[in-house]
């Protein structure tokens, strides 16, 4: 069975397994439970859509009637202007460009490291290998302030301090243990035989893992590069020590500056708040069907 055919095969066989899971549960719920479950769900949207509805309400509303009693999601003198004074008073295109490029480059660079080292890990058994994979699980137990003084020194000894490359390397350093396991449990349940056909065709093992196994792994590699965005997008603290130029502050920063000492632009952040939810919501919305075979499928035991 050439490589073609045993990764049509294998891709086959997974798609059946998640079909057939998935009309299992469906046949064999009754309606009642259904019903109940429906209405969790939507007790719990309402729940979570709430404060969302009153951020976007206040970002609508004007100075004059900001403290108003009024419940209504959209106020009957809506205006737009905190939304322009936002662009306009404002760098928020110059942060929002900031905390991209460090998004990005921090997905780009986790992405790199953690695919060759979870490949690593998963297929060959290199001596220590157990004691490299607990050690890169028990970085995940320490609270994040633990890691800021020595990210910290690194980057200023590297003479990357105020600049994005040290951002990104300080992001992609607390993203990168999570995604190894991640990887290395999804590449555990992808068989070797489909690897070692390629290497009988004559590719070499670069190839291979580029033209046979990344591209299986596509579930694994949007929950891994979510992750890295999550860990980066909404982050404030490291952010706050390594970054002190206008130039290259992020989001994060700019909103603390609207907070004062004696008064505060509740307007301003609510407008802010609604506009940098919204990448969130697209990063989740494409890799939302990915998310239970990217989490689930890398569970595997050796």
């Amino acid at each position: 069975m050439n490589k073609t055919a045993a990764g049509q095969q294998f891709i086959m066989k997974r798609k059946s397994r998640e079909k057939s899971k998935k009309n299992y549960w469906v046949a064999g719920d009754s309606p009642q439970k259904r019903v109940g479950i429906h209405c969790c769900l939507i007790v719990a949207c309402i729940f979570v859509l709430y404060p969302v509805s009153r951020i976007i309400t206040v970002s609508l509303r004007p100075l004059s009637t900001l403290l108003t009693t009024d419940l209504r999601i959209i106020p009957p003198n809506a205006t737009m202007e905190n939304y322009i004074k936002l662009f306009t008073d404002h760098s928020f295109l110059l942060w929002l460009w900031n905390s991209l490029i460090i998004a990005v480059g921090t997905i780009l660079l986790s992405l790199l490291l953690s695919t060759t080292a979870a490949y690593a890990f998963a297929r060959w058994k290199l001596p220590g290998y157990r004691l490299a994979l607990i050690f890169l699980l028990t970085t995940q137990m320490l609270p994040a302030g633990m890691l800021l003084l020595p990210i910290y020194i690194v980057v200023v000894r590297l003479n990357l301090y105020n600049t994005y490359l040290g951002m990104i390397f300080a992001y992609a350093c607390t993203a990168i243990p999570f995604n190894i396991w991640l990887l290395r449990g999804y590449f555990l349940s992808i068989p070797r035989e489909l690897e070692e056909a390629a290497l009988v065709d004559g590719a070499t093992i670069i190839q291979s893992f580029t033209r046979v196994l990344l591209p299986l792994s596509t579930p694994a590699l949007a929950i891994a590069g979510l992750f890295s965005f999550m860990t980066c997008w909404n982050e404030f603290m490291m952010a706050r020590v390594m970054l002190q130029r206008p130039a290259v502050r992020t989001w994060t920063l700019a909103l603390e500056r609207m907070q004062g000492q004696f008064s505060t632009q509740w307007g301003l952040l609510a407008a802010a708040s609604f506009i940098v939810a919204v990448p969130v919501a697209l990063v989740f919305l494409a890799a939302s069907k990915y998310m239970v075979s990217g989490l689930t499928l890398g569970g595997m035991k050796e």
